[in-house]
């Protein structure tokens, strides 16, 4: 089966399996975020961005296997409504940039900065700090050479656009700048963009649109 990205809440996770890492999408809760379960192929090590919502589903993604961090990308509510009890659960770590961790319903254990790694398994995954949906938001970005780019975006980068930043033109010109400099202007085209809600896309399907979000202004 080929990898496309188009889950429906309710409905099977789609997975994508590449040499050294597995990622799996789901889509849960009543605004249809996606959580994303990432595992070293060589170590069986798991990590998972965003504990968005329905516990039981999440866990029955996680299995019996280990998990050893749980990736908040963001401070709202809709992105950690099962953070509590899956941490429960699996005692995976909590990581989330110290702008963001007070807005958690947990304390985190671990915060990250614009350029810090985290590791699942033997994979590395750098953290890219995009500030404007919220003052932490950040996007996890898998460079694995021949096995392409894949970026986790949160609520940062979707299809068609940059994040909300709620008509505040301030927070719309950081994000923007954020997106353009820290993810288009040093990642090709064959990016893979997995965002928090919604279908994937890639950075080239996304670069010629550029000018039109900055003229629009959202």
């Amino acid at each position: 089966m080929t990898y496309t990205g188009d889950v429906q809440v309710g409905g099977p996770a789609d997975v994508r399996e590449l040499p050294k890492l597995s990622i799996c999408k789901l889509a849960v809760g009543p605004f249809d975020n996606n959580a994303y379960l990432l595992r070293c192929t060589q170590t069986g090590d798991g990590l998972l961005i965003d504990a968005a919502a329905e516990a039981d589903r999440l866990l029955a993604l996680i299995t019996d296997q280990p998990i050893s961090a749980i990736v908040t990308t963001h401070q709202h509510g809709d992105h950690w409504q099962a953070l509590e009890q899956v941490t429960k659960v699996t005692g995976a770590q909590v990581i989330a940039h110290p702008l963001d961790a007070p807005g958690l319903p947990i304390p985190v254990d671990r915060t990250v900065e614009h350029g810090d790694r985290i590791t699942v398994g033997v994979v590395d995954l750098e953290v890219i700090h995009l500030r404007g949906h919220t003052p932490g938001s950040i996007a996890l970005l898998y460079d694995g050479g021949d096995e392409g780019r894949h970026l986790f975006t949160g609520d940062s980068l979707f299809p068609g656009g940059v994040g909300n930043t709620q008509k505040d033109p301030e927070r719309f010109a950081q994000l923007f700048s954020d997106v353009a400099e820290r993810i288009f202007d040093r990642l090709p085209d064959d990016t893979w963009v997995y965002p928090g809600h919604g279908k994937d896309t890639t950075l080239g399907a996304e670069r010629p649109s550029l000018p039109e979000w900055k003229a629009r202004g959202w």
